[in-house]
């Protein structure tokens, strides 16, 4: 608690260091797993009819139309207790196409923030993408770029998954690179599955040495759903992610979400198991080294779970409030938490 106020006083009052004041600004960061945003029409080309909204017997336009007010509701509040508004930069994955994301950024919790949207259609065989939005009046899109993930199965057959997401800009007057990936899944068991994320981990390092490569101290922030926790070897070892800021060397990776599992917390619940899938990492560039805050630095990392996003009752008490159940829709919001971590600057 101690930490939340000294926060609130660092950032929106004035700080007097050495006879002078000192402002700050801020900006969130942020990264959320919607869970299967798909619209209601049966596109052909894809296998979007396996979609829970396809398979509901409900009203899907009513409960497409629910999701996307929820979903809105949700982005608009991350990190809004000290910036006191929508994110400035949002990862979002488990989205259908780029329609869904107009429909969502249009709604009314976020359309006064004007996102711009970076969306490519992914070669996923299940038709679910990832995108970054960005607000206009902070962040100057200078360019983008998908990265695709080549997997094959034992029998030599292509496994067709999500592509990675690399996008470039100025975060008001400093570049800055973010990649936004959803690692494979789980399915067929951890150990049968680990060696997907690990070459989606290994994609995801070598891009990160591609941006190190043509820029000098490269201010990086991948993000994403991994469908694996921070402990595990894609990340530990493949990604080479640190969860001591001692550890790291000049161009490491520092993973602030690693801390936060290891003391028990979690963005989503599966079979009675916590895990923390959802993960902010970033280079060293964007560490503190001092108190100046003379560019942007991290300051906090979180995980957005607010009392109305956990399930009160049922199977998946205690579970985030997932908004799809045995095809149908609950209400409810996604099966995992959003992320999201401050960036800070002296003005």
């Amino acid at each position: 608690m101690k930490a939340s106020f000294s926060l609130i006083f660092l950032l929106f009052f004035t700080v007097f260091s050495y006879g002078q004041e000192t402002k700050y600004q801020i900006k969130t960061i942020a990264f959320y797993n919607v869970e299967n945003l798909f619209d209601t029409i049966n596109d052909p080309t894809t296998f979007d009819e396996a979609s829970p909204i396809m398979e509901s017997k409900g009203n899907r336009s009513e409960a497409y139309w629910k999701k996307i007010e929820n979903t809105a509701q949700v982005i608009a509040g991350i990190g809004k207790e000290k910036t006191h508004e929508s994110p400035a930069i949002i990862g979002i994955c488990e989205v259908e196409n780029r329609a869904v994301i107009e429909d969502l950024i249009h709604n009314q919790h976020l359309k006064d923030s004007r996102y711009g949207i970076v969306h490519y259609d992914s070669p996923d065989e299940r038709s679910i993408d990832v995108a970054l939005l960005y607000q206009k009046k902070y962040f100057k899109l200078l360019s983008h770029k998908r990265y695709e993930l080549e997997l094959y199965d034992t029998d030599g057959k292509r496994d067709y998954t999500r592509d990675q997401l690399l996008v470039s800009g100025y975060l008001d007057d400093e570049l800055i690179h973010l990649i936004v990936s959803h690692w494979p899944s789980r399915s067929g068991g951890e150990a049968r599955s680990r060696s997907k994320r690990e070459a989606a981990a290994a994609l995801n390092a070598n891009i990160i040495k591609e941006i190190q490569s043509q820029y000098t101290d490269a201010k990086i922030i991948t993000m994403g759903d991994l469908n694996d926790d921070p402990t595990n070897s894609s990340i530990k070892k493949v990604l080479g992610a640190k969860g001591k800021k001692s550890a790291l060397s000049k161009n490491g990776l520092y993973n602030p979400m690693e801390g936060m599992f290891l003391r028990g917390l979690n963005t989503l619940g599966y079979r009675d198991n916590i895990n923390l899938f959802d993960q902010i990492i970033i280079s060293a560039p964007l560490l503190a080294t001092d108190k100046t805050y003379k560019d942007y630095k991290m300051y906090q990392a979180n995980i957005y779970n607010p009392r109305f996003l956990t399930n009160k009752k049922g199977r998946y008490k205690g579970y985030p409030y997932r908004s799809w159940s045995y095809g149908n829709f609950t209400g409810g919001y996604s099966d995992h938490y959003p992320v999201y971590l401050y960036l800070i600057k002296a003005l």
